[in-house]
């Protein structure tokens, strides 16, 4: 089992960047396959990044170009830099982890462990 814990969220105007942090407990983060997801109000929880246990990386169409994932694993930590952040960014970040193999962008169900979960907030 592993514990996520996010962090690096806050408040910021559009065009500009925030970096994301999921810090795990246990085991290094490339021994789990693991996603960035996002909530809006209203709306579903969405796949945004994914990085598979051997390193590839899957991106929404929404964050291509924009969003880059990576992993420390001497940090047990996995990140999302987020520039030219836009309001329609807005959401609850989360990140999860699956010790199965997982390719491509997953859906929620695809992954056993979450983290709480960290504010971005774009404004216009």
């Amino acid at each position: 089992q592993v514990q996520l814990v996010e962090s690096g969220g806050g408040l910021v105007q559009a065009g500009g960047s925030l970096r994301l942090s999921c810090t795990a407990s246990g085991r290094t983060v490339s021994s789990y396959s693991m996603g960035w997801f996002r909530q809006a109000p209203g709306k579903e929880r969405e796949s945004v990044a994914a990085m598979a246990k051997i390193g590839n990386t899957y991106y929404a169409d929404s964050v291509k170009g924009r969003f880059t994932i990576s992993r420390d694993n001497a940090l047990r930590t996995l990140f999302l830099q987020m520039n030219s952040l836009k309001p329609e960014d807005t959401a609850v970040y989360h990140c999860a982890a699956s010790p199965n193999i997982r390719l491509g962008l997953r859906r929620p169900d695809d992954y056993a462990y979450w983290g709480q979960g960290t504010q971005v907030t774009v404004s216009s």
